[in-house]
């Protein structure tokens, strides 16, 4: 096997990022044609295919995924160093790419991510919403953002947002006229309860608490999705009872769309965390952002 171009090897993996070689040359400013040469000349030089080509996609072949997953965390390291040829303590420079879930994303980053940014011009920052937990490190990413139950034991957590959150449950007006208002847990056994669905296939329960008493359902209903703002579009049509992050429903609580239910039974839970690992060297976006949550937290 011949030594391979350490460039062709960083196109290789802009090609399965980009999932396409015309999006990858966009982004890398060069032809999809040479870009495409540059693919047949690494798998030339390692001896074999990496990429499975259809007029449709390219997507890389198992030898290419098992390289790719050896890659990424080498590729990520070097873009690191050069960022920090242009480092100092007082102005980072280079990309902090993020992997959080969907409510951080949406009620907790925007104003967040807007004073860090004013703070320092030189950093980007790219945010990929997943609400799986998948290994944010080993896909790339600098951090991400999860709540407690799903941190991994040997990374470091800095405390993101509010330290409190709760689930509320709710429903429209016009629904509880019609089936009536559960007083308790247990009387949702009668009702419609618009379910959540995550993208691993596991159903999200109802789970309601209140002085050390646990009382868990399984939703059943006409609606069960992956999105929240289908579920709180359902629940405000009045089709049944909606169970989610408060964040999601504060306006229709707010205008009257929602009601409020069970209100002494919703379940509290620690805000997110945002974690990252702490025996790989820390670029100076994530160092800079870091330090920017804790004087946050301070005051």
């Amino acid at each position: 096997m011949r030594q391979p171009n350490l460039t062709d090897v960083a196109l290789f993996a802009a090609v399965v990022e980009a999932g396409g070689f015309r999006a990858a040359a966009q982004k890398r400013g060069m032809s999809a044609s040479s870009l495409s040469d540059c693919m047949r000349r690494l798998e030339a030089d390692v001896g074999v295919r990496l990429l499975n080509r259809t007029t449709r996609s390219v997507t890389p072949t198992a030898a290419g995924e098992r390289l790719l997953e050896r890659l990424r965390p080498a590729l990520q390291e070097i873009v690191s160093a050069f960022n920090d040829l242009d480092d100092d303590a007082q102005r980072p420079v280079g990309t902090l790419r993020l992997n959080v879930p969907v409510p951080v994303a949406r009620y907790l980053l925007p104003d967040l991510l807007a004073r860090f940014l004013r703070l320092y011009p030189g950093v980007n920052v790219e945010v990929m919403m997943d609400n799986t937990f998948i290994d944010v490190i080993a896909a790339g990413y600098d951090a991400g953002v999860r709540y407690e139950e799903s941190l991994a034991k040997d990374m470091i957590a800095v405390p993101i947002g509010p330290r409190r959150q709760r689930f509320a449950a709710a429903a429209a007006p016009a629904y509880l006229a019609a089936r009536g208002t559960p007083r308790h847990p247990a009387e949702l056994e009668d009702h419609q309860l618009l379910g959540h669905r995550f993208e691993s296939g596991k159903l999200a329960i109802f789970e309601f608490e209140k002085d050390g008493r646990t009382f868990r359902i399984s939703p059943r209903g006409q609606l069960i999705t992956s999105s929240h703002d289908l579920k709180t579009s359902g629940a405000i049509a009045g089709l049944g009872i909606i169970y989610t992050f408060e964040d999601f429903l504060r306006e229709a609580l707010a205008d009257g769309r929602l009601v409020p239910i069970l209100e002494d039974w919703w379940q509290a839970f620690d805000g997110p965390y945002l974690y990252y690992h702490g025996r790989r060297h820390i670029p100076s976006p994530l160092r800079a952002f870091v330090d920017f949550l804790k004087a946050e937290a301070q005051g």
